[in-house]
């Protein structure tokens, strides 16, 4: 769903105006193996550097509108531990891999229609990012730390978009991502003219999102009455219930039934409607987005319970997702050389194990930086799709609403070709927003 975001708000396709600025050699990327059609923007890979010994890479595309004027826009995926040239390649980027693996197709709801971007792979370890001692252990606030002085060494090397609006946006994990880094950027000294973030399908609030899956899950039918009815038994007193922390061993084994249904039996836990690639046997994900599952698995491997015989066990990595055409594109010595990828660093691939494994999450919850942000004036937008279930909708709206800002919209539609597209809601410079799911 990523490549449908804005769909709103990419108005017409203007031819790119010409460009004042120097040709930033060598990171410019002059061509790709396997596009079939002339790119009417200009783009950059290479790296930038972050705290000593580490060098975070970065893909910039200008806007096809007017890049002198158009937002400067960071787009971060999550993981921890994921790629976010995943975003670029079969989300929002301007072309993305056909299954073949060798060539490119043009994505006509790209967001460099209206805007820059610019596509950071983050931490150090991940894809094409490294760190000179290859140690790769970190956390929340260090990542936060390093994108910002990534983000310094951007603008230092493109000086001319530091007058652009620019805003940060995450993806999943980058609900923790996303945040940080703007406080960073919104309190420190670079300057940046930072205008806003936005988090899609993100990691808020783990106990939010725990909570709020066992009533998503009920609600779109994925659970039988008798395991609805055991839940509320075990669960919940008084009319609360408590699926996050309960100490019942008898709460804790059913809620750990809901997960597995969620995220073991074989559902596209993205997008519930869609299909599972490869179908529920199959293990056709390459990685994609498993150390979301395998961290937040942290606050609920209690709860875990063996598949259902017969059924291809998942694991700590998620169904679904395959990113094959993706990791072998990227893996072409041709392609590197055109990205400025050192023949140094390792093959490419989606999501690394070695960051996953040893990253340390350090807020359960990013209520207090959100305070901190709004208290500024930082303006801030929280989209979900309305079937996905790794980061469901309903857990980041209530996270919205318990951040006790005053409402100023109604809950209502918005609306895209003349179809309601989803709903939203505004609380002063907060903006709750769904996005009604696609079935194709």
């Amino acid at each position: 769903m990523g490549n449908m975001y804005f769909v709103s708000l990419v108005l017409c396709f203007l031819a790119i105006m010409g460009l004042t600025w120097a040709d930033y050699a060598p990171d410019e990327v002059t061509e790709l193996p396997g596009m079939g059609f002339k790119p009417n923007f200009r783009q950059w890979s290479g790296h930038l550097k972050a705290s000593p010994g580490k060098f975070l890479h970065y893909w910039f595309v200008t806007s096809q509108r007017d890049p002198l004027t158009d937002p400067v826009v960071l787009w971060l995926n999550g993981g921890p531990g994921c790629s976010s040239l995943d975003g670029l390649l079969s989300e929002n980027g301007p072309f993305h891999v056909n299954d073949d693996g060798e060539t490119l197709y043009e994505n006509k709801f790209s967001w460099n229609r209206i805007a820059n971007v610019l596509y950071l792979e983050s931490p150090a370890g991940v894809g094409y990012s490294y760190s000179d001692d290859q140690k790769y252990k970190t956390d929340d606030d260090q990542v936060a730390d390093d994108n910002y002085l990534a983000l310094q060494s951007f603008f230092t090397k493109f000086p001319n978009f530091t007058q652009n609006e620019f805003f940060i946006i995450g993806e999943s994990y980058g609900g923790i991502y996303a945040p940080t880094l703007s406080q960073r950027v919104a309190t420190g000294t670079a300057k940046i003219n930072f205008k806003g973030f936005a988090v899609g399908n993100g990691l808020s609030s783990y106990a939010l999102n725990d909570q709020s899956l066992i009533y998503f899950g009920y609600y779109h039918g994925l659970f039988g009455e008798q395991l609805w009815t055991d839940l509320n038994t075990n669960c919940c007193n008084n009319g609360i219930c408590n699926f996050f922390n309960n100490s019942k061993e008898d709460c804790k084994r059913l809620v750990g039934q809901a997960f597995s249904i969620v995220y073991e039996s074989g559902l596209n836990e993205y997008a519930l409607y869609l299909d599972c690639e490869g179908g529920v046997r199959a293990r056709a994900y390459e990685r994609s987005m498993s150390h979301l599952l395998r961290n937040y698995r942290k606050y609920w491997n209690t709860y875990q319970v063996k598949s259902s015989a017969g059924r291809a066990p998942v694991g700590e990595v998620p169904p679904c997702i395959n990113s094959t055409a993706q990791i072998n594109w990227l893996n072409r010595g041709d392609v590197r050389k055109a990205l400025h990828i050192p023949d140094t660093l390792p093959p490419w691939d989606i999501c690394s194990d070695v960051v996953g494994e040893q990253y340390t999450n350090l807020y359960p919850s990013v209520k207090d930086v959100y305070l901190k942000l709004l208290s500024i004036g930082v303006r801030a937008l929280v989209y979900n799709g309305d079937t996905d279930m790794a980061c469901n909708f309903l857990g980041d709206k209530w996270f919205v609403e318990q951040l006790n800002q005053t409402a100023t919209t109604k809950y209502q539609t918005w609306i895209s070709d003349n179809q309601i597209a989803g709903f939203y809601e505004q609380y002063g410079n907060i903006t709750f927003l769904t996005i009604k799911a696609m079935t194709a």
